[in-house]
């Protein structure tokens, strides 16, 4: 009988990271999941003025970085500072279907309501059915469609808005 996997460690990100996640970044785009244009070099580094790496939690497998999940705020309002968003999830090819994606998703979670969120929202493709059922499993639900909001791979595709009150 094979022996189940260990749970990925999960953790913030620190500035040394930029690079291994920049890689895994670009390894992990997929118009599956993603809006913008596929990387090109020259690569611009993971973290910038926008993305810093105490929004990111980041999952380890054997001490390799294997996964992460950004946790923002989806603006920069006062009004709406009781609200985190995931802005971005990715799990490396090898490391998928080891429960990586659902332990960053409960990290995010945990870490959402530390930092005092009230709720939890995300946007996710409409066509991206393996995604939303993991969301829709970790108590997520659909809170609005988008309908053809964006035009992919000659394609129009919904954007799902799901949400969790924490």
């Amino acid at each position: 009988m094979p022996e189940p996997h260990q749970p990925p460690n999960i953790r913030i990100a620190l500035p040394d990271d930029d690079e291994e996640l920049s890689v895994l970044d670009r390894s992990t785009w997929s118009q599956l999941h993603a809006v913008t244009p596929q990387p090109q070099p020259p690569y611009t580094p993971f973290f910038d003025e926008r993305h810093a790496p105490g929004d990111y939690l980041v999952a380890e497998l054997d001490r390799r970085i294997v996964g992460y999940i950004r946790l923002a705020f989806p603006t920069p309002l006062a009004s709406n500072a009781h609200v985190r968003q995931i802005q971005g999830l990715a799990v490396a090819d090898e490391a998928r279907g080891r429960g990586v994606g659902r332990a960053l998703i409960r990290a995010a979670v945990d870490e959402a309501r530390r930092r005092g969120a009230r709720r939890l929202t995300l946007r996710v493709l409409g066509h991206n059915t393996p995604a939303r059922k993991l969301y829709e499993a970790e108590g997520f639900v659909v809170e609005g469609v988008l309908p053809e909001e964006f035009f992919l791979n000659g394609e129009y595709v919904d954007d799902v808005v799901m949400g969790l009150r924490l």
